[in-house]
This record gives structure tokens, C-alpha cells and sequence, in this order.
């Protein structure tokens, strides 16, 4: 089986197929990314880049279309490259959010085409007008409705689609839902868990193991999308009423979903500029290598997760997988997997309050948590082991 992954930051969501795949006796993986992908080892990956920018002129309606197809054609100069070489795919998996398979079948028409369909913008009760602090106008709904045109000729041309939670799937039009398989790349339940051994030295020489009152979030980036303004006014009252706790925050400073901050570099910087902290409390730091990132949800007493009803994000998972206590917001689809007082606790998004009083509950009385924490491990390695995503994008792999 010759199989070609296609993923912008390849391997993204990919690395549980690309690992198992890669050890198979007979299959042959390659891939193709961005040229600021990561890559991984043993996998060959062919990076791209769109030959030149988005034309300035162009209607802002129609931006994304165009960028969309500069990176078509980008990926469409990789796969005659591989089919020059005698590579020809029995499948291609990609996430064609950006517009990389558009012309994947002119070139390999026998190849079998599955998408990751992540999210179908401009639902009603979607992350579209969630949050009053950043209201859609009218201009931005006609955007986002004109940006679909890029889902739906990818949902048109593929062989088959794939969701990662019910609620990405009930976004996309009742007529293409059937189509789309729902499940879930999986997480690394054998390598996460709790370590009671686990330390974490701070940049300032502190050192931090768990039973400690510790405070975690993560994202890819902070911004609004994820809760980070909501977090960071809950962290004001958290600290005036508990004067020893640390906070440590993980995520850059770049923008993957929203506007960036008019009059400001980064959402962070307006956020610290709104709210009075203790930096000496507040460790912001950045994006981390793997195994940082995993010591630090090993020695947090409390994990706030965020989200406007939008795409899961992989670390709510791997940080109940870890053992943590989850703290996450009441939207979708956060509360498909993460239950308030079974295995977790859920706060309102646009409230402060409640996300400070769980938390500070949660520092104060560690012990009564304990079984929330137990709980989240064993539905997420009931629910979510990556062993059941490689399976089922593997029933995938043959027509029905």
C-alpha cells in the first residue's frame, strides 16, 4: 500500500497514521507540507510554498479562494514530482483546509482522496458571532459564507471525509453530513499520565512538582478563539485570592484563528496591558518542545481549557489523558467529551468568576478532584486511543 499524507504543518494531525503506517511490512508513506512544516523522522517530505502572494487588488471576499488555489498549484508541482519519480499513491489523506488538494485528481485520478473535513464556517451557534467582545457584521457572515466555496469543491471531489467530533460534523450542510465519517485521530494515551516524580524548573530557577498550587493553560496561540482574554481575567482573581499559586502558560504569539489586535503585536500584549498580574507568578513560555510541554500538564493542579464552539483542540484531550483536572468551557464540542462533576469541571466562557472559583476550589482541596482526574484518564483511553483513529481511517482506505 503506497499512502501520501498531505498536511500544511505536516504531520499535524497525521502522526499516529504516518508512525503506524511507516512501520507496516510492504507500505510505502511520503508526504507533503508547507516549507515551515516540522516533518518527522523516517517519513519523506516533499515542502512547499505558493509561488507568490495574494494579489493586493483581489476582493476580500475572494482572498482565500485565491489563496487557495496558489497553494494548489504549490502541491500540484510536488505531485508530479513524486508521479516522476514512480510514486504513484494508492490514497491520499490530507487536511485541504488551505486549498492543497484542489487539483490532487488530476493528477492521480485512481488515487483513493480522504479529507479531513475540519469545520464548515458561518453556522448559526457557531464560533460566528459567539462572543459579543468581537461581534460579525455582515460583511464578515458574506466572507465567511463566500470562504465555503473552498469546503464544498473539496467535500465534492473527495472519496471520502472524515470529522473528529460530532460537532464538526453537524456544522457542514445537512446534505453532505452522511458522507462524512466521524472519528477521531486519537491521542497517545501509553505515552501520557500522571508522574508523581515529575519537577518543572521555571526560567527563574523555581522548581515546580505536582501537588504544588499550579495553574496550566495551553493553546497553539493565544487569542480570543481559545479563551485566552476570559483566562486572563479569571487569573486576576485568582491570584488576589491565593497569593502562592503559579500559572504557567503555553502558545504563541501569532493569530491561527480570528483577527489580530488592532494597536497591538499580539493578544497577549492586550490582555497584559488590561490586567494587573504578578509576573513573577505568570510564566509565559511560548511554544515548547514535546517533552516540556508534557511535564508541565504532569505537575498542574488545575487546567483551564477555553473554546468558542469550534475544533477540539488536541490538548484538552492529552491533558485529561495526563491525569490533569480539567477546567473547560460549557460550549461544543468541549462537552462531548468532557463532563461537568464525571470527569472534569465546565465554567461558563464569559465568566471569570466561575472559572476562578473552580480553579481556586481545586488548589485548595486537590484530593477531592482526585477521582474527576482518574475518570478523564479512563474515558479518554476508552474514547480516544490513537490505536481507533489509525483503524478507522484504515477502514477508509478501501471504497465501500
Amino acid at each position: 500500500m503506497k499512502i501520501l499524507l498531505i498536511h500544511q504543518n505536516f504531520p499535524g494531525q497525521f502522526r499516529h497514521l504516518a508512525q503506524a503506517w511507516a512501520r507496516r511490512p510492504g507500505w510505502q508513506v511520503k508526504a507533503i507540507g508547507r516549507d515551515t512544516c516540522p516533518g518527522m523522522p523516517g517519513i519523506q517530505v516533499l515542502r512547499y510554498k505558493p509561488h507568490r502572494e495574494v494579489n493586493k487588488d483581489q476582493h476580500p471576499y475572494l482572498r482565500k479562494m485565491e489563496d487557495a488555489v496558489l497553494h494548489g498549484q504549490a502541491v500540484t508541482r510536488l505531485l508530479m514530482q513524486f508521479k516522476a519519480q514512480g510514486f504513484e499513491p494508492d490514497a491520499i489523506i490530507a487536511h485541504p483546509g488551505w486549498g492543497e488538494t484542489l487539483y490532487a485528481k488530476d493528477i492521480f485520478p485512481d488515487a483513493r482522496l480522504i479529507h479531513l473535513s475540519e469545520w464548515y464556517y458561518g453556522q448559526p451557534g457557531s464560533d460566528m458571532g459567539f462572543d459579543p467582545e468581537f461581534p460579525t457584521d455582515l460583511d464578515g457572515q458574506l466572507r465567511l459564507r463566500t470562504w465555503n466555496a473552498l469546503h464544498l469543491l473539496n467535500l465534492s471531489h473527495c472519496d471520502a471525509a472524515v470529522c473528529p467530533t460530532e460537532w464538526q460534523r453537524s456544522q457542514h450542510p445537512a446534505v453532505w453530513q452522511p458522507r462524512l465519517t466521524l472519528a477521531h485521530e486519537g491521542v497517545d494515551v501509553e505515552r501520557l499520565g500522571p508522574n508523581p516524580q515529575a519537577r518543572f524548573a521555571l526560567p527563574n530557577g523555581t522548581v515546580l512538582q505536582p501537588g504544588d498550587p499550579i495553574i496550566t493553560y495551553v493553546a497553539r496561540n493565544l487569542e480570543p478563539y481559545r479563551g485566552f482574554h476570559q483566562f486572563m481575567r479569571a487569573l486576576v482573581l485568582m491570584q488576589k485570592e491565593h497569593p502562592t499559586c503559579h500559572t504557567i502558560v503555553l502558545g504563541g504569539d501569532e493569530v491561527s484563528y480570528g483577527q489580530p489586535p488592532k494597536g497591538a503585536s499580539c493578544w497577549r500584549e492586550v490582555m497584559l496591558n488590561e490586567c494587573a498580574l504578578d509576573l513573577s507568578r505568570v510564566h509565559f513560555l511560548g511554544r515548547v518542545p514535546r517533552e516540556t510541554y508534557e511535564r508541565v500538564l504532569q505537575v498542574s493542579a488545575a487546567h483551564i481549557y477555553l473554546t468558542y464552539p469550534f475544533v477540539l483542540s488536541w490538548s484538552m484531550l492529552e491533558a485529561m489523558a495526563s491525569g490533569c483536572l480539567v477546567i473547560g468551557s460549557r460550549t461544543p464540542p468541549v462537552l462531548e467529551a468532557l463532563q461537568d462533576g464525571h470527569n472534569g469541571l465546565t465554567v461558563d466562557f464569559f465568566s471569570p468568576r466561575d472559572m476562578a472559583d473552580k480553579a481556586l476550589q481545586a488548589l485548595a482541596t486537590p484530593q477531592a478532584y482526585q477521582g474527576l482526574r482518574e475518570q478523564a484518564r479512563t474515558d479518554v483511553r476508552a474514547k480516544y486511543r490513537h490505536e481507533a483513529g489509525v483503524a478507522a481511517y484504515e477502514r477508509l482506505l478501501k471504497a465501500p
